[in-house]
């Protein structure tokens, strides 16, 4: 019998040669200047992007989310991997075919070649929390709360 404390779910759990490992990641990226350029279908397109350059880094994409101004990933990661480069490389790769794809569209909203802000956020996530984390993914545009009044 297992204690619950140190017990690690064995099916959450990757392995590699040297290592069994649970990595997961919540990532959030925000336009520059927090213009609202995201539209759902530009969303979708980076949902794809995101996960084809994830995988090309052996990660994996779990959920994705967002609003017209940033976006939400919720990644699985290896050991090996060097975090900011990660980030640093899913920042410029779907920028360029964002801009790419949508030129028109982002182009009323950036004379230069921008999308990205320079700033993100990046917090590890235990399994424990994982299920609410994805669950905040999930309802990322779902609704919009109006701001309250001081009258």
């Amino acid at each position: 019998m297992y204690s619950t404390i140190g017990y690690m779910d064995s099916q959450s759990n990757k392995s590699s040669s040297n290592a069994v490992y649970s990595l997961r990641l919540h990532l959030v990226l925000v336009t520059k200047y927090r213009r609202k350029v995201l539209t759902q279908e530009i969303r979708d397109y980076l949902k794809g992007v995101f996960a084809n350059i994830l995988e090309s880094w052996r990660c994996q994409l779990i959920e994705f989310g967002g609003e017209a101004d940033h976006v939400h990933l919720l990644i699985e990661i290896h050991p090996a991997l060097d975090v900011s480069q990660l980030i640093n490389n899913l920042k410029s790769a779907s920028s360029r075919r964002a801009r790419g794809q949508y030129l028109d569209h982002v182009s009323a909203f950036y004379w230069k070649p921008y999308f990205w802000s320079r700033a993100y956020y990046v917090g590890s996530v235990g399994n424990v929390s994982l299920a609410t984390i994805k669950k905040y993914v999930e309802q990322q545009g779902t609704k919009e709360l109006k701001p309250k009044s001081f009258a």
